[in-house]
C-alpha cells in the first residue's frame, strides 16, 4: 500500500510540475492492482470487437473504437460510478477542427467492459489522481469520465494515425492514455508540448499499462502514425483513454 500510495504520489508531483506525467508499465500496474485490477487478459481481449470509426473526416478506414460516459463522484471510490445512458461523443471545433463540430454516435462499451473490475480500477485510480490535483475551490461534486477504446490500424502503404488532428487538447480537464496493446507496429511517438507548442517530452508507450496522464488545460498532445513492421501481418496500437471533465 504505501508503495502504491509513493507511485501515485510521484505522479501527482510531475503533473503539479508540468502538466503531464509518463507512467511505466510496472508502476501502473502496481497502482491498479492495489485498486482491484483482475483479469488484464479478458480485457484487453475486447479491443477485437471494435467498430470502424465512420466520422473520420480524411476518408480513414484505420480507426476503430467503442465508447461509453460515467458519472463519477469526486474521490467517491467504487460505490461512485455510474453508467450514463449511451450519448454521442462531441468535440468542438476549437479542439478537434478535423472531426469536431458533430455529434459523433459509436458503438458502446460493452457492458462486461464497463462493469469489468479493471475498468473500475482505472476510473478509482483517475478519480483520485485527478480529484487530489483539482484545486479545492473548483473541484465538483461528480465527474463526467468518458471511456474510448481505440485501435488504430496500419497496412502497407496505409499508415494508421492514433491522433489524426494532429497535436491537440481534448477539451476536458484531465486525460488518462493507457497503452493496451501493440501488435506488430513501429512508431506512435507521444508528444508533449506546452501551449506555445515548445516540445516538453517525447515517448513511446511500448509495452501493455504504459500510460500518459495529461493535464489538458496546460499542454498539448498527439502521436506520430504507426506503421506495420511486417507489411504481410495485422498491425495495429490499442488504447484506452479516459478523459474527465468538470460536471
Amino acid at each position: 500500500m504505501a508503495t502504491e500510495q509513493n507511485a501515485v504520489s510521484a505522479l501527482a508531483q510531475a503533473m503539479d510540475a508540468t502538466g503531464f506525467a509518463q507512467a511505466q508499465a510496472a508502476q501502473m500496474q502496481m497502482i491498479l492492482q492495489d485498486q482491484g485490477l483482475t483479469d488484464w487478459a479478458g480485457f484487453a481481449s475486447s479491443w477485437d470487437d471494435l467498430g470502424i470509426d465512420g466520422f473520420m473526416a480524411d476518408g480513414g478506414r484505420y480507426r476503430r473504437r467503442r465508447f461509453a460516459a460515467f458519472g463519477v463522484k469526486a474521490a467517491g471510490g467504487a460505490n461512485g460510478i455510474r453508467r450514463k445512458p449511451h450519448q454521442p461523443h462531441y468535440q468542438s471545433r476549437d479542439y478537434n477542427a478535423l472531426n469536431g463540430g458533430i455529434a459523433r454516435w459509436f458503438d458502446p462499451v460493452a457492458e462486461a467492459i464497463a462493469d469489468h473490475p479493471t475498468t473500475t480500477a482505472v476510473l478509482r485510480f483517475c478519480n483520485g489522481l485527478f480529484t487530489r490535483l483539482t484545486p479545492p475551490d473548483v473541484r465538483p461534486e461528480h465527474w463526467h469520465v468518458e471511456m474510448h477504446q481505440f485501435r488504430i490500424e496500419a497496412q502497407a502503404g496505409s499508415d494508421g494515425k492514433p491522433t489524426p488532428e494532429g497535436l491537440h487538447r481534448d477539451g476536458v480537464d484531465w486525460v488518462l492514455v493507457l497503452l493496451v496493446r501493440r501488435e506488430n507496429v513501429a512508431e506512435g511517438e507521444t508528444s508533449i508540448t506546452n501551449l506555445e507548442k515548445k516540445l516538453m517530452s517525447r515517448f513511446t508507450l511500448a509495452a501493455p499499462m504504459d500510460a500518459a496522464l495529461v493535464d489538458d488545460s496546460r499542454v498539448y498532445h498527439g502521436v506520430t502514425a504507426v506503421h506495420p513492421l511486417d507489411p504481410a501481418q495485422p498491425a495495429f496500437r490499442d488504447v484506452l483513454v479516459i478523459t474527465f471533465r468538470r460536471e
